[in-house]
C-alpha cells in the first residue's frame, strides 16, 4: 500500500496521471490507482521538482520586523558596513529571522535551500548558530545547505580565516568567497584561503563576484586555474558574476569557453541594476546555472518575496527570453540547475525519486510561470507540507 498517492497530475505539463508514494520516495507514475492511506486530487495541476533556492542569506532578512529606512549609500562596501552596524541595532536575530524565510519559502514551493551565512569578526558564529538551529527545527520540511560566507573580507579582518575554519569545523557544507581583487585586494592571497579551506576540509566553493567587467573577469580566470589545478571540476560556483555581462562579447565567449572546461557553476538572481550573465549561451555550452533570491528584505534593499517562480521570470526578463522553451529555460535554473550545483541525489519525478515537488497552476510551464497562483500543493520527503499557498509549519 502506498502512503501517498497524487491523482490526476501533469508532470512537467506532460500527460494525466497518477504519482503513488511510498517511504518518501516516488514509487510509481501511470494511470493505475494504487491503495493508499491518502488519496489527493491534484485536479490537472502541473508536477515540478521541489523549487531550488541556490543563493540566499537567512541571517540577514528583516520579515516580520517592523519597516527600516534605508538610506545607505550605493556602493558594495557602504551597505556591507552599514549592515554590520545594523545588525545589533536593529537585533536581528539569526534564528528568528531564518526561520520566518524558510517557512515563507516552503510555502512557496521551495524544497532546497542554499543558504550563504556571515562569518565575521563582528557577530562571529552566530549567524551559522542560528540558521543551523533553524536547519534542524525544519529538517523534516525543508533541507538547508549553508555556505560559510566571508561577508565583510577576510585579509582585510583579521581573524576571518579562523572563523571560517571553526565554521567548517561546525558543519558549515561549503567555502565561501568574496571579491578576490575589490574586497581584499589580494586575489592570490583571498583564493589561497578559500581553496585552501576547501582542499583541507573536503567541501565545494561558492564565492561571490561582484567585480564588473575586465577585474571581474580576472577573477573569473584565476578562479578557473584553482579548480582545474585542484581537480575540483563541478565543486566550484561563481555567484553573480556580473563580468559575464560585459560589453566585449570576444572575452565573454572565452570564458564561457573556460568555465565550461573546467565544470566551473553559475548562480545568477537576475538582478536588475548590473549586467548578468547570458543564461542560454551559459547552458548551450554545457555549464550549469542555477538561479537564488539573494538577499530577501533586509538592510540592502526592500525587495524579495522567496517566491523562486517569480525567480524565474525575473531571471527570464533579464535575459530577454519570450519563446516558450526560453522561459523553461529560466525555470531549469530554479529546479534541476540548482539541483546539479548542490549536488542533489535522487531529484527529480521518475521513479525512484525522492518525492519532493509541487502542484502549479497552468496550461503549460511557461504559464505557471508567467501568473505564479498560489501553489496548490508542496510535497517534501512524501509529506504534504503546504496547501493552497500556506505552510503547515510555523515560525515565530
Amino acid at each position: 500500500m502506498a502512503d501517498l498517492v497524487i491523482k490526476n497530475v501533469r508532470q512537467n505539463a506532460g500527460a494525466s496521471v497518477n504519482v503513488a508514494i511510498v517511504d518518501g520516495k516516488i514509487a510509481s507514475v501511470g494511470d493505475h490507482v494504487a491503495n493508499a492511506r491518502e488519496m489527493i486530487d491534484g485536479g490537472g495541476a502541473i508536477m515540478i521538482a521541489g523549487l531550488v533556492e541556490a543563493h540566499t542569506h537567512l541571517d540577514k532578512t528583516l520579515l516580520g520586523m517592523p519597516w527600516y529606512r534605508n538610506d545607505v549609500g550605493p556602493r558594495l562596501i557602504d551597505k556591507i558596513e552599514n549592515e554590520r552596524v545594523q545588525k545589533r541595532a536593529l537585533g536581528i536575530d539569526p534564528v528568528r529571522q531564518s526561520a520566518r524565510q524558510v517557512v515563507l519559502s516552503i510555502s512557496k514551493g521551495t524544497t532546497h535551500i542554499r543558504s550563504h551565512v556571515d562569518v565575521d569578526t563582528e557577530c562571529g558564529l552566530a549567524g551559522i548558530e542560528g540558521v543551523m538551529a533553524t536547519r534542524e527545527r525544519y529538517k523534516g520540511a525543508i533541507d538547508v545547505e549553508i555556505v560559510a560566507f566571508p561577508q565583510s573580507g577576510m585579509l582585510v579582518r583579521p581573524g576571518t580565516v579562523e572563523l571560517m575554519k571553526a565554521a567548517l569545523e561546525m558543519g558549515a557544507e561549503v567555502v565561501g568567497g568574496l571579491d578576490p581583487s575589490s574586497m581584499d585586494r589580494d586575489p592570490k592571497g583571498h583564493l589561497d584561503v578559500v581553496f585552501g579551506l576547501a582542499e583541507r576540509f573536503g567541501r565545494p566553493v561558492d564565492i561571490h563576484l561582484h567585480e564588473p567587467g575586465e577585474l571581474g573577469a580576472f577573477s573569473v580566470e584565476l578562479i578557473i586555474e584553482r579548480t582545474k589545478s585542484l581537480s575540483m571540476q563541478g565543486k566550484v560556483t561563481i555567484s553573480h558574476a556580473f563580468c559575464l555581462g560585459m560589453p566585449d562579447q570576444d572575452y565573454v565567449a572565452r570564458l564561457i569557453d573556460d568555465l565550461a572546461a573546467a565544470q566551473v557553476h553559475i548562480m545568477t538572481s537576475g538582478p536588475a541594476s548590473r549586467p548578468v550573465p547570458p543564461v542560454k549561451r551559459l547552458q548551450e555550452a554545457g555549464i550549469v546555472v542555477c538561479a537564488g533570491t539573494d538577499g530577501m528584505r533586509d538592510t540592502w534593499g526592500p525587495y524579495g518575496n522567496a517566491d523562486m517562480l517569480e525567480r524565474a521570470m525575473l531571471v527570464g526578463l533579464r535575459n530577454n527570453f519570450r519563446r516558450d522553451d526560453e522561459v523553461e529555460r529560466a525555470l531549469d535554473t530554479c529546479t534541476f540547475g540548482g539541483a546539479r550545483v548542490m549536488d542533489l541525489q535522487g531529484y527529480g519525478l521518475d521513479v525512484g525519486c525522492k518525492a519532493d515537488f509541487v502542484l502549479v497552476s497552468g496550461e503549460i510551464l511557461a504559464e505557471a510561470i508567467v501568473t505564479r497562483a498560489p501553489r496548490q500543493l508542496v510535497v517534501k520527503n512524501g509529506r504534504v507540507v503546504a496547501r493552497d499557498g500556506k505552510a503547515l509549519i510555523e515560525a515565530e
